[in-house]
């Protein structure tokens, strides 16, 4: 669809008030610095809708996209604002992630009323997630908690908590800060202790292919130190055909000029996890790609064929 046929842009988004804050923050940046309106369209997903499941159980996180896409491909939306590691790897035919806007604070918190951290948890404490990435290093860290399932929106996973259900959860900062809700978190978990998802702390921006001033437009609100990193992340879940269901962690920061990524895989089912890092300069996309397709590639030798296998047990 061409802008020039409609006055306005519009903006695909689920209507979580986290997702809401993400969409108008665009909104804004979009209007400002292109003096036209911008409105929103909000929709409810399947993935908001299904919460008696884990996202691993009826079909990851691609749920929570899909019905933006329609929205795009109907012509009623030009663009949807996702939480980057909400993101497919792969996405649809005529679909491109036009640009990846600067990270915040890409780490995990703990919020409890009652501990200031995961070294704090008495013996058996129950914890909330429902993340496999999550619970594998949980695991990995503190294998006598009880970790139960967690799902809902940000505001519903507070209430669980805040009702007696968890004596902890795990949520990701970014999602707390956006909202003014800094102060629920206890402590900030270090990458070293639990390595984020793929894109965690990041905002990407879909649109249609073939909309070439939407797309510059677009891609005017793009971070590159970012989108470089998190392009290396996602190579990473790319090549080893990551999803919600596999416990998967990647994470690229830039580090005095070179960015350093570090990712772990957990076992479906046993505890334990391998590791593997790689430091380079990438120019350009492809090298960043090419340095996640070589920490996949670590991963794999590590994990052997047995645990690969009880990753993908259909397959």
């Amino acid at each position: 669809m061409s802008t020039t046929a409609l006055s306005s842009w519009v903006i695909a988004t689920r209507e979580s008030r986290l997702a809401l804050w993400q969409a108008e923050h665009v909104r804004d940046i979009l209007s400002r610095r292109f003096g036209r309106p911008v409105d929103l369209l909000g929709m409810t997903t399947k993935g908001d809708q299904i919460l008696d499941r884990a996202l691993s159980k009826v079909g990851g996180k691609g749920l929570f996209v899909k019905e933006l896409e329609v929205a795009l491909e109907e012509g009623r939306a030009h663009l949807a604002v996702h939480s980057l590691k909400d993101v497919p790897m792969e996405l649809p035919e005529g679909f491109v992630l036009a640009a990846v806007m600067e990270r915040e604070d890409p780490r995990d918190a703990l919020v409890s009323s009652r501990y200031a951290s995961i070294e704090a948890l008495p013996q058996g404490a129950v914890v909330g997630t429902s993340s496999l990435r999550r619970l594998a290093q949980l695991r990995a860290l503190r294998p006598d908690l009880k970790i139960e399932p967690l799902r809902g929106n940000l505001d519903t996973r507070l209430r669980k908590l805040d009702d007696g259900q968890y004596d902890a959860i795990v949520l990701a900062a970014a999602g707390l800060k956006r909202l003014g809700l800094e102060g629920r978190i206890r402590a900030l978990i270090a990458p070293s202790v639990m390595l984020p998802a793929a894109g965690q702390g990041a905002l990407g921006i879909e649109i249609r292919t073939g909309n070439a001033e939407l797309a510059d437009a677009i891609a005017s609100l793009a971070h590159m130190p970012t989108w470089l990193a998190t392009l290396a992340e996602r190579a990473v879940s790319r090549a080893l055909g990551g999803s919600c269901s596999m416990p998967l962690a990647a994470f690229a920061q830039w580090r005095e000029g070179q960015l350093v990524l570090d990712a772990r895989l957990g076992h479906p089912s046993a505890s334990g996890l391998v590791e593997a890092s790689l430091s380079a300069t990438p120019a350009d996309a492809a090298e960043a790609e090419a340095m996640g397709q070589a920490v996949a590639r670590r991963l794999q030798e590590q994990a052997g064929p047995e645990w690969l296998a009880a990753l993908h047990p259909a397959a």
